[in-house]
């Protein structure tokens, strides 16, 4: 698993679309970079880019052709569930929204100033439920309904509640800890060969929250190691698309115990002074609903709770809803 989702290999198998059941007259090519399966479908129904994380059982979707098309959905969902995908998800601007939202896919988060001057948002759906529920949605879809209410915020459920009662607790920690001294963490930029060994073993126990595979496409991806007094060492790692000026910020693992904790809230303070120095203007993370730890130490370094993408995220073998921390690091100069 581990040199699966390492993604050491720089090219993956050729995909051949008469294998998968696509005609040869399609464009159809695939490559692995970074544990991320990127393939690349054009046919008369659609035009798209998939990202498949096959460590999480994830599919980011970039849509080349804009538009509701049941085709594309029906085209998406039967690849997905064919590779054995569980999720699937894609980030639009808000034009868009009303496409996805018509194409049974549900809002889930925002990240503000991902376009520099305009937000990106988050839609995704399980691809069992999105399977069970087609036939009810081609029928909406048909009828053309154009009701911008559609890309309201979801209904409470009980994931929902659990990521409330996490930030509900992680506001009462952050007031608790005001008044106590962080230890001094120092940041070192490292090599991705230097961390290899780490996110193994991290992996291997369960501990890992993410084996750092890519987010998007022609990013620039960089680790930094982060260490404090009594042995606290966390790796971390940054991805940027400077033409937008973000960064989506990941920690190899959660702290466990009290010092790391507090490690980890001086630790991610440090990074994100160093992203502002370089002029990163929006940041944002995931990490799993229900880690306390981890959820006071981004409401402490001035994270908002922007969306929760459920079934995102894969812990230890078990999937796990994520919380999408966003936070505005500069207000862009005009240009």
């Amino acid at each position: 698993m581990v040199a699966r989702a390492w993604g050491e290999r720089a090219e993956g198998k050729k995909w051949r679309p008469e294998a998968r059941g696509i005609a040869k007259s399609e464009a159809a090519t695939s490559r692995t970079a970074g544990g991320i399966e990127e393939r690349f479908v054009q046919n008369e129904a659609v035009s798209v880019c998939l990202l498949i994380n096959r460590r999480t059982r994830t599919m980011r979707v970039i849509d080349f052709r804009a538009g509701p098309s049941h085709a594309k959905r029906l085209f998406v969902l039967k690849l997905a569930k064919r590779e054995g995908i569980e999720k699937v998800y894609t980030l639009v601007e808000r034009d868009e929204l009303s496409t996805w939202v018509k194409l049974g896919f549900s809002k889930e988060a925002n990240i503000p100033g991902f376009y520099k001057r305009s937000d990106a948002f988050l839609l995704g759906t399980s691809v069992a439920n999105a399977m069970l529920d087609d036939g009810a949605l081609l029928r909406e879809t048909l009828a053309g309904d154009d009701d911008d209410d559609a890309t309201a915020a979801n209904e409470p459920s009980p994931a929902h509640d659990r990521m409330e009662k996490t930030l509900v607790q992680a506001k009462k920690q952050v007031k608790a800890l005001l008044d106590r001294l962080l230890p001094p963490a120092k940041l070192a930029q490292v090599k991705e060969a230097e961390i290899h060994k780490t996110l193994e073993k991290s992996l291997r126990t369960g501990r890992a929250l993410t084996a750092f595979e890519p987010f998007g496409r022609d990013v620039e991806r960089r680790y930094f190691q982060i260490t404090a007094r009594n042995g606290f060492d966390l790796i971390a790692s940054t991805e940027s698309q400077s033409c937008f000026g973000n960064s989506f910020l990941e920690l190899l693992t959660a702290p466990s115990t009290e010092h790391e904790r507090l490690a980890t809230i001086s630790g991610l303070r440090t990074l994100c002074d160093k992203l502002l120095a370089e002029g990163v203007v929006s940041c944002f993370s995931l990490s799993p609903s229900d880690d306390l730890a981890l959820a006071t130490a981004f409401v402490f370094n001035g994270f908002r709770r922007t969306g929760l993408l459920v079934g995102h995220m894969l812990v230890a073998g078990k999937r796990k809803d994520a919380i999408v921390w966003s936070r505005k690091l500069a207000t862009p100069t005009e240009t």
